[in-house]
């Protein structure tokens, strides 16, 4: 049950893109141990700045 109730928490969070975050700060810590990590909030917010910037790149709905 246990195993199961793990895989449906790591298939929400991989489908709503909660973990796009977790691997950017894996990723920007593995490259440069030194180089600044960007917030969530922040993080969140250029995300949405480039997805809105180019129309064409990427799905929006509304």
């Amino acid at each position: 049950m246990r195993r199961a109730v793990a895989w449906i928490r790591w298939y929400v969070r991989e489908v709503s893109g909660e973990t796009v975050y977790d691997r950017y700060v894996a990723h920007t810590r593995a490259h440069d141990p030194a180089a600044p990590v960007l917030s969530r909030r922040a993080f969140e917010r250029a995300r949405m700045d480039e997805r809105e910037a180019d129309p064409r790149n990427g799905f929006r709905c509304c």
